[in-house]
């Protein structure tokens, strides 16, 4: 399995060559904690998440992936915000697809299922509110999660 690599505004960064519309999902549980997911590409933590398929709805791509790597099923409830910064590029060294940040985020909360880990995430957990920073997650993730724990200037567009 490849890596993925996050670059932030770094001249010595692969030049994008791909913009893939996706969704990341911030799912919570009844007690408020969040369903986190830590990576098998990276081994950093994120919320679950991935591309938009042709011929899928936003709202089902985010449930689909959100089954897909967690377990969990999910019913959408909200937008965080939009994330496009043309400064971060994502390559993907499998395939050197280096791709623009292009991610609708949305809130969910969790209707069934057990925490599984998948082949893309080693690990899933629900983490209470006042823990998800402590973990080690890049910057771009970091900044939605703090978004919607902030909750203010909802939907975030940028």
């Amino acid at each position: 399995m490849g890596k993925r690599i996050d670059f932030y505004d770094d001249p010595s960064g692969p030049k994008p060559n791909s913009l893939v519309p996706s969704v990341n999902v911030i799912v919570t549980n009844d007690a408020g904690d969040l369903l986190m997911i830590r990576r098998t590409d990276n081994d950093n933590w994120a919320v679950p998440g991935g591309a938009i398929d042709l011929g899928e709805s936003i709202p089902a791509a985010a449930v689909r992936e959100t089954l897909e790597e967690t377990g969990i099923e999910c019913e959408i409830t909200g937008l965080v915000g939009t994330y496009s910064d043309p400064r971060h590029v994502v390559l993907y060294t499998s395939n050197g697809e280096a791709r623009q940040e292009f991610s609708l985020v949305l809130t969910a909360r969790a209707l069934s299922g057990e925490p599984t880990p998948s082949s893309e995430s080693r690990e899933v957990r629900w983490m209470p509110r006042d823990q998800v920073t402590s973990l080690h997650m890049d910057r771009s993730m970091r900044m939605r999660i703090e978004h919607y724990l902030n909750g203010t200037d909802l939907p975030y567009i940028g």
